[in-house]
């Protein structure tokens, strides 16, 4: 193996391999950081260049379209509370934050360092564990899907800012757009009204546009008459990128856990970095000593969620699992896995050199920059399914999320319920209809191993708020006496 990792290295570092790799690294960045362009949608738009190349430079390049967009897609989530892809959710709870006092330079950087630790550590297990991995993946059933959706759901009492009943209410709002369109198990028609565009259900790019973004420019632009997109100036400095570097170094745990769950989480078929890092996120709240300092602008939130879905990819990639994988194209596989340590390794680079440059957009005026990020979040509805409906709704859940904003609804919960929806639901219809032919519905959704597992945890993070009020209280009874 030790033979075959080296001479796939040695691949990478072929000129045309690694040329490729360069430019593979650059164009996802700029693929994550546009909104509406996912890193598959980058990965499908490049596939047909690879066909005259040889199967190791078109992997390595794949390969560094994939790692360069899970970084890429902090850059609009830190600057303009706009996740690139859905697997920046959990970095605009931290990142724009940061970019609001001026420190938006610390959140790219932190997301850079964070994204290559992630995807650093996730291929080192790749590399070493892969044929195990690949096994334990087939073991992921619908029940293990359902229960995955709903420990994903007791996030919920995380990302209910204030009011766990609020979070509830956005959360079953959420599931309730998740409904929408064909049924994937039946084929009914749901919540549709006619529209047959509403058929695919609603997309969840739009969705995070609508929520995340809009609301932030009515708020700003419209309510405030801000001068500019961020209430500070900003003026990026070579020292913060030592500031950063010393602050990670002195969370190791923070870091570990959250590559471990992106890895984890990428190994089950179909979860995506959305789950990854607001599973991570919900965590490194969970176990913080200060967890109020999560949602104001910590770096601990950035590098939580980044380092957890730049975990996810190596582990989701989809490499097919064989007997000849390891031997036959052994150096083939290698030079892939390979093309992603050094592609997190590029990513740690461009990123601190580009947070010279990208928080300089925050210091233009507002009156020349918000029509430009309004263009970009209709180009980037509208381009996802060529569908003008889309830009329509991503236009009214801005309107919904600026009310809610208003009423202290965090929009969180809300693109939390859509992602998870159809999870749960498929889970458990797959469950009821498996089970039922198996002989018994309970037995095969409760005592599978892994269902077991993840029951347990669901019934730990539904608790854990209560443990923490109770542990608060305690602290304080303590200081009166």
């Amino acid at each position: 193996m030790f033979e075959a990792a080296f001479l796939g290295l040695a691949k990478v570092f072929q000129l045309g391999n690694f040329f490729c790799l360069v430019i593979g690294v650059i164009f996802g960045i700029v693929i994550g950081a546009l909104p509406g362009l996912t890193a598959t949608m980058g990965l499908a738009l490049l596939i047909p260049f690879t066909f005259t190349m040889t199967p190791a430079m078109g992997l390595i390049m794949l390969g560094g379209i994939y790692v360069g967009a899970m970084y890429g897609d902090a850059i609009p989530a830190v600057l303009i509370n706009t996740p690139g892809t859905p697997a920046a959710i959990a970095t605009t709870f931290d990142g724009f934050p940061l970019a609001q006092k001026g420190m938006a330079q610390h959140g790219l950087v932190a997301a850079a360092l964070a994204s290559a630790y992630g995807s650093l550590l996730a291929n080192i297990v790749l590399a070493t564990s892969a044929p195990p991995l690949a096994e334990a993946s087939l073991k992921f059933g619908p029940p293990e899907y359902f229960w995955l959706g709903i420990f994903g759901l007791t996030i919920i009492a995380t990302l209910a800012v204030g009011s766990l009943v609020k979070g509830l209410l956005a959360g079953a709002l959420g599931l309730l757009l998740s409904t929408i369109g064909i049924a994937p198990i039946g084929g009914d028609i749901r919540l549709t009204f006619g529209y047959t565009e509403l058929q695919g259900g609603v997309e969840l790019i739009v969705a995070l546009i609508g929520f995340f973004c809009l609301p932030e420019i009515l708020s700003s632009f419209i309510a405030k008459r801000q001068a500019t997109y961020s209430a500070e100036k900003i003026i990026p400095r070579f020292s913060v990128v030592r500031e950063v570097i010393i602050s990670l170094l002195k969370m190791p745990v923070l870091m570990l856990r959250s590559s471990a769950i992106g890895t984890i989480i990428g190994i089950a078929p179909g979860a995506g970095g959305n789950i990854a890092s607001l599973v991570s996120y919900n965590e490194a709240v969970r176990w913080d000593k200060n967890p109020k300092e999560f949602g104001k602008g910590t770096i601990k939130g950035v590098a939580a969620s980044e380092a957890a879905n730049s975990a996810m990819a190596p582990g989701s990639y989809g490499m097919r699992p064989g007997h000849e994988l390891f031997s036959t194209h052994a150096t083939t596989t290698f030079a892939f896995i390979m093309s992603m340590l050094l592609a997190a390794g590029l990513v740690t680079v461009i990123g601190s050199f580009g947070s010279f440059l990208y928080p300089r957009i925050l210091n233009i005026p507002a009156r020349h920059l918000a029509p430009g990020i309004i263009f970009m979040t209709i180009l980037g509805s509208y381009s996802i399914r060529n569908n003008i409906l889309d830009v329509w709704i991503m236009f009214l859940f801005g309107v919904i999320g600026f009310i809610s904003n208003k009423l202290k609804f965090h929009p969180a919960p809300i693109v939390l319920g859509l992602i998870l929806g159809p999870y749960v639901e498929e889970g458990l219809v797959q469950s009821v209809l498996c089970g039922r032919a198996g002989g018994s519905i309970l037995a095969y959704m409760f005592l599978r191993p892994i269902s077991l597992v993840l029951i347990a945890l669901c019934i730990l993070s539904a608790l854990w708020p209560l443990y923490a009020s109770w542990r608060s209280k305690g602290k304080i009874g303590e200081k009166i006496l």
